[in-house]
């Protein structure tokens, strides 16, 4: 099977009071890029998260958007800090004997003294929460996936009927090339006979005039190299996997015989099918694009 590198993929998680939601987008790329946007509270895990990923995704431009709620009663407690009251409350009298105030040091007025009463976050225990985290990730990851192999099996039956379309487009080369050569001696030979009249044609002459036209106008190793190509890719198509780069570097070497083709060619034919062979080289080549 092959992938496509657009899909989508969505999970969400609520085990120990807590919720955590994975999102996952992406669109083409040539290689591998994670953008990642998650709470503060969970960047600890980043690295963590990238070598999950790649056990999913080979390239394309993926977005990964997390959040994470808290859904306890308890996330924070209040601390006390004896050590700093009684330091508050040793300077306070202090104070009042050396001025000669009146001590009315109250609870309530040490409790509001800086640093005697803080709040503190609960404790987290972060090998359960990425436990939990991990499964949001695989969940997404795995939809995410599965949409991407659907989009690609789409790719795979429309570049497989572009490629037969391209066969049949080389086969029309392959048929009239000969037939090219055949014409071209005909012309020839009314030519010369029109300029001689009476005089006996140099058949040998002949031969070798449409030879060497022959030699610098034939496609057959272009043909057979374009075949050879467009089998290579029906085949990889079937293989799967992460496939996308070679079909793209095949695609290249397909044009380029295109090209070929259509500077030699010396027909009007030829050079109409070598153009639509070139146009569809060109869908074929974008369609890859999109192939992880």
């Amino acid at each position: 099977m092959i992938k496509s590198m657009t899909g989508f993929g969505r999970c969400e998680i609520v085990e120990n009071s807590r919720k955590i939601t994975v999102e996952m987008k992406s669109v083409n790329h040539r290689y591998l890029d994670v953008n990642i946007k998650m709470p503060k509270a969970l960047s600890y895990f980043e690295s963590a998260i990238r070598g999950e990923l790649k056990n999913y995704i080979a390239r394309g431009k993926v977005d990964v958007f997390i959040t994470y709620e808290d859904l306890s009663e308890k996330t924070s407690s209040v601390r006390y800090n004896r050590q700093v009251a009684a330091e508050y409350l040793g300077y306070l009298r202090q104070m009042a004997e050396e001025f000669g105030l009146e001590d009315d040091i109250r609870v309530s007025t040490l409790s509001k003294c800086p640093e005697v009463l803080t709040m503190e976050e609960a404790g987290t225990d972060e090998e359960e929460l990425w436990k939990e985290l991990q499964k949001a990730i695989q969940g997404a990851a795995g939809i995410f996936v599965e949409s991407r192999v659907a989009e690609g099996e789409h790719l795979r039956v429309d570049l497989t009927e572009k490629l037969d379309g391209m066969l049949e487009l080389v086969d029309h080369i392959a048929e009239r090339s000969p037939k090219m050569l055949e014409e071209y001696r005909r012309k020839l030979e009314e030519k010369v006979r029109e300029l001689l009249q009476d005089t006996a044609v140099d058949e040998s002459r002949l031969l070798t005039e449409v030879t060497i036209f022959a030699d610098r106008v034939c496609v057959d190793e272009e043909i057979v190299r374009l075949r050879s190509h467009i089998g290579i890719t029906k085949a990889t198509l079937t293989e799967g996997g992460s496939i996308g780069r070679k079909l793209d570097f095949i695609a290249q070497e397909m044009n380029r015989e295109a090209n070929t083709i259509l500077s030699k060619a010396n027909d009007l034919e030829i050079s109409n099918y070598a153009i639509e062979l070139k146009t569809e080289i060109e869908k074929v080549r974008e369609q890859i694009q999109n192939i992880e």
